[in-house]
């Protein structure tokens, strides 16, 4: 019997499109309601429908950087979910709706994110604010 060989650029491609198919739906589920009800889901999850809106629209990875951003610059996102969770809220709503994100991720594999994100990062006042900066 031959064995077959994985291969892992076909396996992400089928993940990726399966993620896209996923969001796609979602998207769809969420056309659905009527303003009412989107509002109101939006309240209970305490963001505004806009926010929601960008939210669903930017997909499941749109706050991704976030905790590693944090993780570079020294701050445990734990504490700040745990005594903070509105201001934590707050950060990844600003970071879903970011332009920024190619630069972030570069900051991040390279290990400069503590030079640069002040330059474009829309949470820098909030995690600066925090006092938790690394220097």
């Amino acid at each position: 019997m031959r064995e077959i060989k994985p291969y892992p650029i076909v396996d992400k491609l089928i993940n990726m499109f399966d993620s896209w198919l996923k969001h796609r739906q979602e998207i769809r589920e969420m056309r659905g309601f009527d303003i009412g009800e989107f509002a109101r889901i939006a309240h209970e999850l305490g963001v505004t429908p806009d926010d929601l809106d960008t939210l669903v629209r930017r997909g499941p990875d749109a706050i991704e950087e976030l905790p590693k951003l944090l993780t570079a610059l020294g701050v445990d996102e734990k504490v700040i979910a745990r005594t903070l969770p509105l201001v934590l809220r707050d950060m990844e709503r600003v970071c879903a709706s970011c332009q920024h994100k190619r630069q972030c991720d570069h900051d991040i594999a390279a290990g400069t994110s503590g030079q640069h994100y002040e330059e474009y990062c829309g949470n820098a006042a909030t995690i600066n604010s925090l006092g938790q900066k690394a220097h």
